[in-house]
């Protein structure tokens, strides 16, 4: 009998544990709701989406996944950040007949890949090689998409460190209130950890101790822009 699992999966370079699962876990359990779906196993990793290999739960859950299983993921950056491999798990996923849900990518789901390459396979030789092309583009781009993402939250922080320089600046760990700029640097740090905490206290004059009081209030939603 086929089984659904779901895969959650945040990111540090540094501190572990201040991010939460607790917004991808609030969107796969209400799905599983409303799909009457029951996950056989949850699985949960702090680990870098960079690769596969050295993502311990996802080995775990790759490894006794059959034909007819699926994976729900919230979005497709949890499934990987990098777009070449990413494109080539997914096909052998795809392939051995495991389903990939993703929630806010529902457009490259395998349920609705498939259904195109059916399509595909029904078409003259011409028709069949564009639309089999323009299936791989969908893939790939969204899968780039997520890379891409990564890369520039991370430059952006790093290019604001060099402009914050220039500015007067006031003494560490002293703030008067949550600043946009400092609430939108904080919940790009909790989507993605290739931001890195010494980036944003260098920006923003903060103590790693206050920087890590802002986290928590950004984490818990107690503070918004």
């Amino acid at each position: 009998m086929p089984n659904t699992y779901d895969y959650m999966r945040i990111s540090t370079e540094e501190e572990r544990g201040l991010q939460k699962f607790s917004r991808q876990e609030k969107a796969l359990h209400k799905y599983a709701n409303e799909h009457n779906i029951e996950f056989l196993l949850e699985f949960k990793e702090d680990k870098s989406g960079k690769n596969f290999e050295d993502r311990k739960e996802w080995q775990k859950l790759e490894s006794i996944l059959q034909p007819g299983d699926t994976v729900i993921f919230k979005d497709v950056s949890r499934f990987t950040r990098e777009a070449e491999r990413g494109y080539s798990k997914y096909m052998e996923l795809l392939n051995k007949g495991i389903e990939l849900i993703f929630l806010d990518n529902q457009s490259i789901s395998t349920p609705y890949i498939k259904q195109l390459l059916n399509v595909a396979k029904k078409q003259n030789l011409i028709a069949k090689t564009s639309l089999e092309s323009t299936v791989k583009l969908l893939l790939l781009v969204e899968l780039d998409r997520a890379e891409q993402e990564r890369l520039t939250t991370s430059k952006r922080i790093k290019d604001g460190i060099a402009a914050s320089a220039k500015k007067s600046g006031r003494p560490a760990g002293k703030l008067d209130k949550m600043t946009d700029e400092l609430y939108h640097d904080i919940h790009n740090y909790l989507s993605d950890r290739s931001v890195k905490q010494s980036d944003l206290m260098r920006k923003h004059g903060l103590s790693r101790n206050t920087l890590k009081k802002y986290i928590a209030l950004v984490a818990d939603g107690k503070v918004h822009n």
